[in-house]
């Protein structure tokens, strides 16, 4: 008895040091890809004259250290339409600004930048929004306790729209993303909600009474709205039957080396925004 009880604890203690082993595994790398975050905003009731586009290099999946600022580029926005040119200025911290941007809606642009003796460009109209008529809160038909806030839209008749939404309680670290399209509600008055259930992993609660929350209506175009459709699936995926999540493919081109091209995309939009305190 002695001598198998012996055995057994040889075995286990064999057992878990072999646990202990450190296995390395190759994890794949891209090669760094400039990163163009050019999305031009002009919010209802504004000029939209002050723009600012972003410049940086793609960084390793795990690496801590964040996107590296990109200075010294060429970054100019021109207006098809009517060959209006808007040169931005570099910020040295990977920012470019301009404040005489002329915003027009449906007119063409094309962005232009060229940084390290590469030039990427991309293309896009400027998409129109309505307004958000109305913003109200309400309870969840099924959990009463559980604050919802609401806003409502006019969806144009006649025309096919998409929407890109933000919902952002002033305390949180980031919004939530909504995307949508009119396919099957067009020309009616839109409602659209969003609550926040309480989850302890993510130290999230519900909405409350007093919280104060930042809402955007934003016109974007189809091929936009697909790729932020693809964007939202990825940042909310992570269960074991989820797809891997990849890069995605934006729409500004290398014109020096087409595989060579850039991350982020070159977007305009027009944003209706509405703030609502819950009581």
């Amino acid at each position: 008895m002695k001598r198998i009880l012996n055995s057994i604890l040889l075995i286990t203690v064999l057992f878990f040091n072999a646990c202990t082993d450190v296995i390395d595994v190759e994890v794949p790398t891209e090669e760094t890809k400039l990163v163009i975050e050019a999305s031009i905003n002009w919010e209802k009731g504004t000029s939209g004259s002050d723009q600012t586009i972003y410049l940086s290099k793609s960084t390793p999946f795990f690496e801590t250290n964040g996107n590296v600022p990109v200075s010294g580029a060429s970054v100019v926005i021109t207006n098809n339409n009517d060959g209006s040119i808007f040169e931005f200025n570099d910020q040295n911290d990977g920012s470019y600004t301009t404040s005489n941007f002329i915003p027009v809606l449906n007119d063409n642009y094309t962005l232009e930048v060229m940084s390290e003796g590469e030039t990427y460009s991309a293309q896009e109209t400027f998409m129109p929004v309505v307004s958000i008529l109305e913003v109200y809160q309400s309870t969840d038909k099924f959990l009463p306790e559980v604050l919802e806030v609401n806003f409502d839209f006019l969806d144009p008749a006649e025309e096919e729209n998409y929407y890109y939404i933000k919902f952002k309680e002033q305390a949180d670290a980031f919004p939530r993303l909504l995307d949508f399209k009119d396919e099957f509600v067009n020309g009616n008055l839109i409602t659209v909600f969003n609550e926040r259930q309480e989850n302890e992993d993510i130290n999230q609660v519900e909405y409350a009474p007093g919280d104060t929350v930042n809402m955007e209506l934003i016109g974007v175009s189809k091929r936009y709205y697909e790729y932020i459709q693809l964007l939202i699936n990825q940042s909310e995926s992570g269960g074991p039957f989820d797809t891997t999540p990849v890069a995605l493919r934006g729409n500004c081109t290398n014109q020096n080396d087409p595989n060579n091209f850039a991350y982020g995309y070159f977007r305009l939009t027009e944003i209706s925004k509405a703030t609502y305190t819950f009581e």
